[in-house]
């Protein structure tokens, strides 16, 4: 039989017998992305590469069938178990405990079976072919890993400087065992992924005899930032590098202007280096500080080549890369960088030009991302805003040109206004009001160049902002609150009623008119409440600041901000009086309290829609949600259910109050209390005036009390907006429901996963001539829930974002000094917490409290379960490319790497601040 000769692409190996084994042998160049379930993820990705003319060392991939063959006994047996358990404990405390003894089984059955005969044939045959006792890595190469959402980065194993058939043969049983380690089950479960749904082909490759090795991302993950490389690199094999045993050469490349941007020389400790006769051993080295890994130029050609694979792929990458002895480049791996957040789409950024993004989803106190029909709901808000302003919207569905949307959550694109002077002292503002964080991050970026002032005069403002305020007439609201306030209640009070009726809609509409009244709410009425009703709230505010400079005298915000307690008309606090009462009525109710103290919410919920809780319970609630029940937890979200269709929430926090036992903590006395020490200090304030005039005395007392009655306003807006709503989701719920009944949606709330022009091609089309179109729909819904429960997992949102993926937050908090007392490090993964830290040296049999911060020497994927109960990540050695950087990336865990001595200097129990952006670990008290 012809030996395998996998330079020759018109050969391959076969059975004894003759039979074609092409399914489980085949050579790297034939590979692609389309044969992800045959090869896995890395096999795949290394096709790519060679495709695009890319060094990669020369090999093979055994597949997914040569594993399926193998292992078809442990699999049919152990694998059941485990998807079952999996299943069972999912969410559960001792998840990670079952799941791995479980695990653990089938892993030491594979380990123990014997290669079957052809199998093993086609192996050592493909392996002679690279030449006799060629040293090889053998690399695992699973079908769910290196994926778009999700990196799977050390998941299963690798094994370097393979020599020998025999050696190969177990490395590949070994290989195929990884596949179920602590550590990839867990992280498969935490995904949701069942364990009959992944399988394990192994790619075999020639070693590369390496001077320098490491790993470069062609998008930097911490800050974000689009063609900036990084890389991190260490003489030897890349293994020290992404184990995070060395603290490696780190660069960043700008691959647009082909310079290095920064450049940090590790103290390269020890280096991992090929044994004589197989394997692998870690030499000490020293002063490995002083000398670079890289030169410049290398630093740069790495760069160059990392953009060639970037552009192949058409996403930024995660690669692995090594340079031999004689200076060749080779790329070994490469894979999507999973952690990067989305750059944000919209029409404005066809001008050109860096553009700044504000999430608006953020301002709002929404973290978590908006359903597909959310999202349309906004944009006909936002064109409807935009129309009022004189701006041209050719297509309102689609939204205004600012409107842009990133990981399904809303973006507003605020390059315009931060580029004029007005806007850079009103936009900040506004956002010290709704969301001061982001007003924080918006400032830093006013120094950025790229974003210089070009407009200094108000006329462009003016010229949209006056002639809506005259259509709204919010000249004549703010003229009759400031001389007949109780007219102006009125006026407001008839805006309001008038606005419920316009929600209503006849009982017998059909629904494409359900879907009409819905697209016409949103599109035309509902941005009328604003300024209905904000020019109010707004005097409230104006007059307050007239008080303070009436007063004079610097200092007089504290003194002012107590006029602003218990204030009156905030239907958000008489919402929370009105629970608070209900509570109050159900306390004295034996059968109503018992059945809140002893049921669980969900079940409370249960017995309200089945009309099953004691009576008077169940007419309190009702009345409740009559009045407040369109309102919701992200009640932005017209995809949300409402506390109507869902009262669990609003049945626990009844049940909660029934604890309150202090009666001067109850609501009603805290609020009692907050009105009472508002009206002193109005009468303090009045008499301190009176002292500079009788004039002044009776200015600041005008003042002052149209702020306390008027300020409360600020929640009415958003109050009348959700119950439009709340509206425009019951029409588009029975719009669902018929399509339901029709069987063009699998249920009703399918709905929310359609856009408004997917909804009417949907109605407009008949069973009976378009069953397949039908079907693409469900599909199209089927991939939007996979997506948005995907995003629900995200943990990191930007608040403000830079069209190149710069975030601003994270740039400027990495340019900050440390705190006194602070513990420097390389910033590894963005974010803040505040926890107690518990120092752990081996993750065998080590215990972590949820939350805690993990503090380790360095971590490998053995490390992995502990970080889904971690809050936050410090190690002492590794970069921001080592394994746990990037693992602590994708679960969105703040950490910081390379802090030396940490394990030393900070202690089990000790509460400690990580700060992933600014690279720093400074000791904190505990949280009260």
């Amino acid at each position: 039989m012809a030996a395998y000769n996998p330079a020759d692409p018109g050969q391959e190996p076969r059975r004894p017998g003759g039979e074609s084994d092409h399914a489980l042998v085949v050579r790297l160049s034939h590979l692609d992305g389309s044969m992800l379930p045959l090869v896995g993820g890395k096999a795949a990705n290394l096709g790519e590469l060679i495709s695009a003319g890319l060094p990669v060392p020369d090999g093979f991939c055994l597949t997914t069938e040569a594993y399926k063959e193998a292992t078809v006994t442990v699999r049919d047996g152990g694998l059941r178990q485990l998807g079952d358990l999996q299943k069972a404990l999912q969410g559960t405390t001792n998840q990670a405990a079952e799941l791995a003894a479980l695990a653990g089984t089938v892993r030491q059955a594979i380990v123990g079976l014997q290669v079957p005969p052809h199998i093993a044939a086609a192996v050592e045959q493909a392996y002679s072919a690279l030449g006799h006792e060629t040293p090889v890595a053998v690399r695992s190469s699973a079908t769910a890993e290196d994926l778009p959402f999700a990196s799977f980065a050390g998941q299963q194993d690798t094994y370097l400087n393979i020599i020998g058939p025999d050696a190969l043969l177990v490395a590949v049983r070994n290989c195929w065992a990884s596949l179920w380690t602590d550590r990839a089950v867990a992280y498969r479960a935490a995904l949701g992924i069942a364990p009959h749904e992944v399988a394990l082909a192994v790619v075999i490759q020639r070693m590369v005899d390496a001077a320098a090795a490491g790993v470069m991302f062609t998008a930097n993950p911490l800050t974000g930032r689009r063609r900036e490389a990084v890389i991190d690199a260490a003489p030897g094999l890349g293994e020290a590098v992404v184990s995070g045993a060395v603290n490696p050469d780190h660069f960043v490349v700008d691959t647009a202007a082909h310079r290095v941007l920064e450049r940090k020389l590790g103290d390269k400790r020890v280096a991992v280096r090929p044994r004589a006769g197989g394997g692998t051993e870690t030499h000490n080295v020293q002063d490995g500080a002083d000398g670079s890994s890289l030169t410049d130029g290398q630093a740069l050609e790495l760069a160059a080549l990392g953009l060639e694979a970037e552009r192949h792929f058409g996403a930024p990458q995660d690669t692995e890369w090594a340079i031999d002895t004689g200076g060749a480049l080779w790329l070994t791996q490469s894979r999507p960088i999973t952690t990067l957040y989305p750059l944000p789409e919209s029409r404005s950024a066809a001008d050109g030009g860096a553009r700044i993004y504000l999430c608006f989803s953020l301002a709002q106190g929404l973290t978590r991302p908006l359903t597909p029909m959310g999202l349309a709901s906004l944009r006909l808000v936002g064109s409807s805003v935009a129309r009022a302003a004189g701006f041209d919207v050719p297509d309102p569905r689609r939204g205004p040109a600012p409107y842009a949307e990133a990981a399904q959550r809303m973006y507003v694109d605020v390059t315009t206004p931060v580029r004029s002077t007005v806007g850079r002292r009103i936009l900040p503002r506004v956002f010290d009001v709704m969301e001061a964080r982001s007003a924080t991050v918006l400032r830093q970026v006013f120094s950025d160049p790229r974003f210089s002032v070009t407009r200094k005069t108000a006329f462009g403002l003016l010229r949209h902002v006056l002639p809506a305020a005259v259509r709204a007439r919010a000249p004549e609201t703010l003229l009759r609150g400031l001389l007949t306030p109780t007219a102006a209640l009125r006026r407001l009070d008839r805006f309001s009623r008038q606005f419920a009726d316009d929600l209503e809609l006849d009982s017998g509409a059909g629904p494409m008119e359900r879907l009409d009244h819905a697209e016409r709410l949103l599109g035309s009425r509902l941005f009328s409440i604003v300024p209905a009703i904000l020019p109010l709230p707004a005097l409230g505010f104006a007059m307050l600041w007239a008080a303070g400079k009436l007063l004079g005298g610097p200092g007089r915000g504290e003194d002012l901000q107590k006029v602003l307690r218990g204030l009156p008309q905030n239907v958000t606090t008489e919402m929370d009086l009105d629970l608070w009462r209900l509570a109050a009525t159900m306390k004295v109710e034996r059968e109503a309290r018992e059945a809140l103290e002893t049921r669980e919410p969900s079940r409370l919920a249960a017995d309200f829609r089945d009309g099953t809780l004691p009576p008077v319970l169940n007419a309190g609630v009702a009345r409740f949600l009559e009045r407040y029940g369109h309102r919701a937890v992200a009640e932005i979200d017209v995809g949300m259910p409402r506390w109507s269709d869902d009262p669990t929430y609003i049945l626990g926090v009844l049940a909660n109050y029934l604890r309150l036992d202090n009666p001067a903590m109850a609501p009603d006395a805290q609020f009692s209390r907050a009105e009472a020490e508002a009206e002193a200090a109005v009468d303090r304030l009045v008499a301190e005036a009176r002292a500079r005039g009788r004039v002044r005395s009776v200015l600041v007392g005008a003042a002052l009390r149209r702020a306390r009655l008027f300020a409360g306003l600020r929640e009415s807006p958003k109050y009348q907006l959700v119950l439009g709503l709340a509206e425009v989701r019951k029409q588009l719920a029975l719009v669902g429901a018929a399509l339901a009944a029709d069987g063009r949606l699998e249920s009703a709330d399918d709905v929310f996963f359609l856009d408004f022009d997917e909804l009417r091609q949907a109605l407009g089309h008949t069973s009976a001539t378009t069953a397949g179109r039908h079907r693409n729909v469900r599909e199209l819904i089927v991939e939007r829930r996979a997506a948005y429960s995907s995003e629900l997992g995200r943990r990191h949102i930007p608040r403000v974002l830079l069209s190149d993926g710069t975030e601003p937050e994270v740039l400027y908090a990495g340019r900050a000094a440390a705190a006194d007392g602070a513990l420097t490090g390389s910033p590894a993964s963005a974010g803040s917490v505040t926890a107690a830290a518990r120092v752990i040296l081996d993750p065998v049999g080590a215990h972590l409290e949820p939350g805690e911060i993990l503090v380790a020497p360095s971590t490998d994927p053995g490390w992995t379960p502990l970080f889904l109960t971690a809050g936050g990540l410090v190690m002492e050695m590794g970069g921001p490319n080592s394994h746990g950087a990037v693992v602590a990336r994708e679960y969105g865990i703040p950490a910081v790497v390379g802090v030396p001595e940490a394990t030393v200097r900070l202690a089990t129990g000790q509460y400690i601040t990580v700060d992933g952006g600014a690279g720093t670990v400074v000791p904190a008290q505990p949280r009260g």
